[in-house]
């Protein structure tokens, strides 16, 4: 029988650290201040929220799986959510609104689950409209929010276009309008990623779902293109796979082996470039039963 690599065994845990940077773009908006680039207030770090890596993920997943029908997205934009949960009663042969065994919710969350991949990654509140009684699912992959290395100065920039929206006003002779863009000169990320195989096993998470999560990180952002974003690009994916479900070390412990040191130089310039930075890795003496796998860097 082939053996599994460590970092696509389904069966145990993994702690992963993934870096990506950004240059001239804006890598998630906060829409409660016209779109500027997420800061952390009082440190000037850049964020960018786990909902919003989250959603390159779903994106990327679909596209990298084809036409498999396990990878179908269930949080998917211009499709409403109960009509597909619906569907889980309709396939079981379960009746909306009426009183369900235990036995039944888990074949209808088991159908879900295997339906869409999403769900068998992150998890999903379930318990919406007339399928109550389907509770919730504990996704096995969490994310943490994506934080700078350094403080990111974010730069609002004017912009014209050469036509109106109405009528009116080229009627009244203008000839352009304005507008403005938020982008971050430059910025590199870390994010930290925690996949239990205890919830997994109850998603059905597989081989492939791993290697299809790993690809999908690398090749997420060539996906996602777009002049608001600039050019974000994924510098180091890092995986530390422990040899049973339960885990043989702490998170932090594996994750703060990955460090991120700015280089130094003559001048006081800011960071412009990933080779502004040193990444190490200490893999002296890991822990018994973790291995670390580096898939970028």
């Amino acid at each position: 029988m082939t053996s599994v690599q460590p970092h696509l065994d389904p069966t145990v845990r993994h702690d992963m650290v993934f870096l990506f940077d950004v240059t001239d773009g804006n890598p998630n908006g906060d829409p409660d201040a016209g779109n500027r680039p997420r800061t952390d207030d009082e440190s000037g770090q850049g964020l960018v929220t786990d909902v919003a890596l989250k959603r390159k993920i779903r994106d990327t997943l679909a596209i990298a799986a084809a036409d498999n029908p396990r990878y179908g997205i269930f949080v998917q934009a211009g499709y409403a959510l109960n009509p597909r949960l619906e569907q889980s009663y309709a396939d079981n042969g379960l009746k909306l609104g009426s009183k369900i065994t235990k036995d039944d919710a888990a074949r209808a969350r088991a159908w879900l689950c295997d339906r869409y991949v999403d769900i068998r990654l992150f998890g999903a509140v379930l318990s919406v409209g007339k399928t109550q009684a389907l509770g919730q699912i504990r996704g096995p992959l969490q994310l943490s929010m994506a934080r700078s290395i350094d403080p990111v100065y974010p730069a609002d920039h004017a912009i014209t276009r050469v036509t109106q929206t109405k009528q009116e006003d080229i009627d009244k002779g203008e000839t352009t309008e304005m507008g403005g863009k938020w982008t971050v000169p430059y910025g590199l990320y870390k994010v930290e990623l925690y996949y239990s195989a205890a919830r997994g096993s109850d998603t059905g998470v597989d081989s492939t779902d791993l290697d299809l999560l790993y690809r999908t990180l690398e090749m997420m952002f060539d996906h996602d293109r777009s002049a608001t974003r600039g050019t974000l690009t994924p510098r180091g994916l890092y995986v530390f796979s422990h040899s049973d479900a339960f885990g043989a070390a702490p998170a932090h412990r594996l994750t703060e082996r990955v460090t991120i040191i700015r280089r130094q130089t003559d001048t006081d310039a800011p960071a412009r470039a990933f080779t502004d930075y040193d990444v190490a890795v200490n893999e002296t003496d890991l822990p018994r039963g973790v291995t670390m796998t580096k898939l970028i860097s």
